[in-house]
């Protein structure tokens, strides 16, 4: 038997588009978002004792991958865009389910009034508006693995480039989203695959569009501007 798996609630993050999202849950600690659930699930008594935990795993839906065809295969944007690798051994959002799994921190459980108990979380790595459908709490000590290998992905976290924004562009973003846009720029939001210094980037934060370049290891923020 089929079951079909229902959508329990919704996230609000600071992208509209998924350009400069983190790669992986976790990279921007800064980064904070809000789950927003479905008025059938917003029973304060099933979040009774989530506050005892200090990490999540959120399940949630590629939901602008749903209609797009997977394949067995693809290219990993860190391989340079040109080596395929299987599927499975990647978190690619083309997948035959388009689901995704990210792990946040738990920042805290707040009452308000349109929407009922909402639960606030930090580092999260989803569009505006991403459909969830399971939130389960983060055990340590089964889900964490420190002598794990990471494969061909990256060995790091913290970010890799250096951020300039000029005092007349940074004062445009509200102050507590500032550290938020520099640890994600810091973590280079290029395709690993272009390394073109005279190009200019953009990403869209929080309402803003933030346009960039990045020469050597220092990326400058060139304009702010609202969306």
């Amino acid at each position: 038997m089929k079951t079909e798996l229902n959508v329990i609630a919704h996230i609000r993050t600071d992208f509209t588009s998924k350009f400069g999202i983190p790669r992986q849950s976790g990279l921007v600690d800064e980064l904070e978002a809000t789950i927003i659930f479905e008025p059938e699930y917003r029973n304060p008594e099933s979040l009774r004792g989530i506050e005892e935990y200090s990490h999540l795993w959120i399940l949630w839906q590629f939901s602008e991958c749903v209609d797009k065809e997977w394949t067995p295969t693809v290219r990993p944007p860190r391989l340079g865009g040109n080596k395929r690798m299987g599927v499975f051994a990647t978190r690619s959002p083309f997948r035959p389910n388009p689901i995704g799994l990210s792990c946040v921190k738990l920042l805290g459980i707040e009452k308000t009034e349109k929407y009922g108990c909402v639960i606030r979380v930090s580092g999260a790595d989803l569009l505006d508006g991403t459909p969830i459908y399971d939130i389960k709490p983060y055990l340590p000590y089964v889900d964490s693995h420190p002598e794990a290998s990471n494969g061909f992905a990256l060995d790091e976290k913290e970010g890799r480039l250096d951020v300039e924004i000029p005092d007349e562009l940074i004062k445009i973003i509200p102050l507590k989203k500032q550290a938020a846009l520099k640890a994600v720029l810091a973590q280079d939001p290029r395709p690993g695959y272009q390394n073109i210094p005279d190009r200019v980037y953009g990403i869209e934060f929080t309402g803003f569009d933030v346009r960039f370049k990045v020469e050597n290891k220092l990326l400058t923020v060139i304009e702010i501007k609202n969306i």
